[in-house]
């Protein structure tokens, strides 16, 4: 009976306490709850944006800085102390102002303020970041195929006469830093006509060291922009006064062969333009009313880098010819450059054929004679001009469709046609490589 008694009281005990032990449990439910929904969740780390777009952001934001720094010397007119000579400096900034002031349009991204407006993005400038995957010799996967090799130090297929600086080597000395870009108001802005030129040189460098890291359609602004400033560069320091950059663009030593069938066809893979950047079209201009130097590559859309190099080999060709049409009608120091300017071309016509072997592409045959106009016999110096500057689209094409060493050589042929362009009193405009018709409009003044 005892134990019975002891039982029933244990039983009657638990019943009375279970509405307890179910309200604490709850209640430590309810504790355990709101602890883990008042603790905050830990915040998704930032996606850094892809290397186009950092590049595209540290171009615009180094034109914009130029820009004001150029804005600044322009209205110091006569003030000596800022290295500004009266008689030829005005006109040589205001077209460094405008070509930076196109240049800065172009970079913009759509929907994009300039820098400095009300509600612009703070923009960065200095050099992109590439990921650490990414090399000088392997640009972004939307450019072409994997190289073959990467920039060395000798061209000598490509080396030019002595007035146009052979080339030797990759774009530019200053590869793409691995260091934090600083914002556009860490350094100061070029107070002298000196200082300016420096930094519009080092910002060409910079713009073409990243043309050969970026996506095909971004690699093809980037390049046009730092053509323009390194030629803008050596035409401000002339007009100033000033010591000159070095405006060498170095190209690679072509190397390697082609890859096997099985295993592809290298960089002839097709290339696609960045959806960073502007939507540019480049289609060659006729040549002072001659036939025009091959259509453009990047419009078709079967376009590869076999096609763009089949258009350079093309465009080399008729250019050699018209070298060899003018080199009779031209004397002195023409005459004379004019014949280095030729076996610089032969050169670069044997490069744009190696490399069509190197990229497992049909070499185009070459053509006996092509059709000029009677207006580039009457003035064959501005005839020359005017194809020079025919070239640019076809290089331009070249460099957005294709990667690594080839790339690289189209980098420094743009250039080196740019520089061709001027020598022969021909203008390569703010953008050389892209349409001049697809250009933002010209800045009043």
């Amino acid at each position: 009976m005892n134990d019975e008694s002891r039982e029933k009281r244990r039983q009657g005990h638990f019943l009375r306490w279970l509405p307890r032990y179910a309200l604490l449990a709850c209640l430590a439910l309810v504790v355990v709850s709101l602890g883990v929904a008042i603790t905050p969740a830990r915040p998704p780390e930032p996606v850094q944006p892809p290397f186009s777009d950092r590049a595209r952001a540290s171009a615009l934001a180094e034109t914009a800085r130029l820009l004001d720094a150029g804005s600044h010397l322009g209205t110091a007119g006569n003030d000596r102390s800022a290295g500004v000579r009266a008689d030829a400096a005005g006109s040589a900034l205001g077209r460094t102002v405008t070509l930076l002031t196109t240049q800065a349009q172009a970079l913009l991204a759509p929907g994009e303020k300039p820098p400095g407006t009300p509600g612009a993005a703070p923009a960065e400038s200095g050099q992109a970041t590439p990921t650490p995957a990414t090399s000088p010799a392997s640009p972004a996967p939307s450019g072409a195929g994997p190289s073959t090799a990467g920039p060395s130090t000798a061209a000598p297929s490509t080396a030019g006469p002595p007035n146009t600086g052979p080339s030797t080597a990759g774009p530019s000395n200053t590869g793409p830093s691995a260091a934090a870009p600083a914002t556009a108001s860490a350094a100061p802005l070029p107070s002298t006509a000196a200082g300016l030129v420096t930094a519009l040189a080092h910002s060409g460098r910079q713009r073409l060291a990243d043309a050969a890291m970026a996506d095909g359609g971004m690699a093809r602004l980037l390049a046009a922009v730092g053509t323009a400033q390194l030629l803008q560069a050596s035409a401000l320091a002339a007009a100033t006064g000033t010591a000159a950059p070095a405006a060498d663009v170095p190209a690679p030593q072509l190397t390697g062969t082609c890859p096997s069938t099985s295993a592809g066809s290298g960089e002839g893979a097709t290339g696609t333009a960045s959806p960073s950047a502007p939507a540019f079209t480049a289609t060659p201009d006729g040549a002072d009313g001659s036939e025009t130097p091959g259509a453009s590559a990047a419009t078709s859309s079967a376009a590869t880098v076999g096609t763009a190099l089949a258009a350079v080999a093309r465009t080399e060709a008729q250019t050699i010819y018209g070298y060899q049409v003018a080199l009779p009608r031209l004397d002195g120091d023409a005459a004379k450059s004019a014949a280095g300017q030729l076996a610089h071309h032969d050169a670069l016509l044997r490069s744009a054929e190696s490399l069509s072997v190197l990229n497992c592409s049909a070499v185009p045959p070459r053509e006996a004679g092509f059709t000029l106009s009677h207006s580039f016999l009457a003035s064959p110096a501005a005839g020359l001009g005017n194809l020079e500057a025919s070239a640019l689209p076809v290089y331009g094409d070249l460099v957005a469709l294709s990667g690594g060493e080839t790339r690289q050589w189209a980098i420094a042929a743009l250039f080196d046609a740019g520089k061709r362009t001027v020598l022969w009193g021909a203008d390569p405009g703010p953008l050389p490589g892209l349409d001049r018709a697809a250009l933002p409009p010209r800045p009043a003044g």
